[in-house]
């Protein structure tokens, strides 16, 4: 039996790779209702590169002088933690709801948050891009805006982050891509996870050699979503998943393992194949919503034709060999999992379930090994700041984690931990996901954002803290 399974994933394997090679055209992939508009050929898979982001450092700022647009849940979030940032000054932020301005300046009433506030058009944020006393935007809006405001910021001079995913097309991400070289501006993507702590532990264990080499990893966003029929709210994010059909939200569980694999830094990936399942729940909840509320029929009628299935699975090759899986799900009843799986040829780590475990053989280590193992590879960025960014919070502390390092890196003018062909390779994955769903599961080309520099970039993430390290907080 074991030599059968043997075999079987052997020739599993040549078969995807053959179908890669022998599906080879050029063409370009657009959002769309991937059930009806089947994404013909291959993505634009090169570009010349007019200067290597992968380590550049900005001039150094004093005082980050910044942006916020879009004040929801995740803007209004942002705002206390860069509050407590030495260095920080929010300059202005931006929502199309001016109810959210006036919640924002209410909470966080004090002498350090005197912002301009701009909420009179849907275009309003190009006025905040086009000031002449902000360094960043920071952006936290609906996904259809994120690449053109940072496209927008870095064409007047500004560094760019922006929220997951940073783009939703091949072509975004290409064009992210070529701002921030043509105008030496960073692009950073939101991703948060990156700074989770059994995260940053297993890439600090890779790092020193813990696992060997790295044969497979493994990461997922699944995430029980409750739908209400009372709530109204982001229903832009509801026409997202009624309309493409996909990995939509692969950056979660991808940016862990993606910097853990050195992709960008030394390997890159090759080509996916992604599955998706039907949709069992989604149309049928839109269409009892809609017996009730006139509000719901729009989302019913479309639901109904081609609404995201409930599990969608992906693999993906790179280019040393490695297989990475990633699966989305944010339909079924489950309890949420990002899975985080790390396979190496000398151990294992593994977390969702929780708590997080780590392997050397066949048993997981007993908690006294494991707090061995903790202790010699806990990073220093951990050990300094862990514990005032759980004092902080948002999601246990990662949040205020990833951005005291931007602006403790913008500061000391050091290159950010994450760059534009990281926010690029993370986002892609979506729609390439879609062009292989919509053409039965076939293989699809990822395209290299480096052109071709991701074999000498060196990775970038300062777990030590070797440099920089000194932004206090206020």
């Amino acid at each position: 039996m074991k030599n059968n399974r043997r075999d079987f994933i052997k020739l599993s394997g040549l078969t995807a790779i053959g179908l890669a090679g022998a599906n080879s055209f050029g063409c370009s992939v657009k959002q769309g209702n991937t059930s009806e508009n089947k994404f013909q050929g291959q993505p634009r898979q090169s570009h010349t590169q007019t200067f290597n982001m992968s380590g550049y450092a900005a001039p150094k700022l004093e005082k980050v002088r910044m942006g916020v647009i879009g004040i929801g849940s995740r803007g209004t979030g942002a705002l206390g933690r860069l509050l407590r940032i030495d260095g920080v000054e929010i300059k202005a932020i931006c929502d199309v709801i001016p109810e959210n301005l006036s919640a924002a300046l209410k909470r966080y009433n004090n002498s350090n948050f005197t912002p301009d506030t701009y909420s009179e058009g849907e275009e309003d944020w190009r006025k905040v891009c086009e000031r002449d006393d902000i360094d960043l935007i920071y952006i936290t809006t609906s996904w259809d805006l994120h690449t053109p405001i940072a496209v927008y910021a870095m064409k007047h001079g500004k560094h760019a982050v922006v929220e997951v995913p940073a783009a939703a097309t091949v072509d975004e991400c290409w064009e992210l891509v070529e701002t921030s070289e043509n105008t030496k501006q960073h692009c950073m993507m939101l991703e948060n996870c990156c700074y989770d702590f059994f995260e940053m532990l297993t890439l600090n264990m890779a790092r020193h050699g813990f696992f060997g080499d790295i044969v497979h990893t493994e990461g997922a966003y699944i995430h029980t979503f409750n739908f209400n029929p009372e709530s109204k709210s982001k229903t832009w994010r509801k026409w997202e998943n009624i309309r493409r059909n996909g990995n939509l939200y692969p950056m979660h569980g991808l940016g862990p393992i993606a910097q853990i694999m050195n992709l960008n830094y030394g390997d890159k990936m090759d080509f996916i194949v992604s599955v998706s399942g039907n949709d069992f729940m989604m149309a049928n909840n839109y269409r009892e919503a809609a017996q009730q509320d006139e509000f719901w029929k729009p989302f019913a009628e479309e639901s109904g034709k081609s609404h995201r299935g409930n599990m969608n699975t992906s693999i993906i090759r790179t280019n040393r060999g490695g297989t990475i899986m990633l699966q989305h799900d944010i339909t079924s009843p489950n309890v949420y999992s990002r899975i985080h799986k790390v396979s190496g040829t000398k151990a294992a780590a593994l977390k969702y379930p929780l708590p997080p475990k780590i392997n050397v053989g066949h048993d997981w280590l007993t908690e006294e090994e494991y707090a061995l193992v903790e202790e010699e590879f806990t990073p220093e960025i951990t050990r300094r700041i862990g514990e005032m960014a759980k004092e902080v919070g948002g999601h246990g502390g990662m949040d205020f984690m990833m951005d005291w390092r931007l602006i403790d890196c913008l500061r000391n003018g050091l290159p950010l931990d994450m760059t534009v062909y990281d926010a690029a390779l993370w986002s892609v994955v979506g729609p390439l996901s879609e062009w292989s769903v919509a053409n039965g599961s076939m293989p699809v080309n990822v395209p290299d954002f480096t052109a071709g520099t991701w074999k000498t970039n060196k990775p970038l993430m300062d777990l030590s803290l070797a440099k920089g390290g000194n932004t206090k907080m206020v």
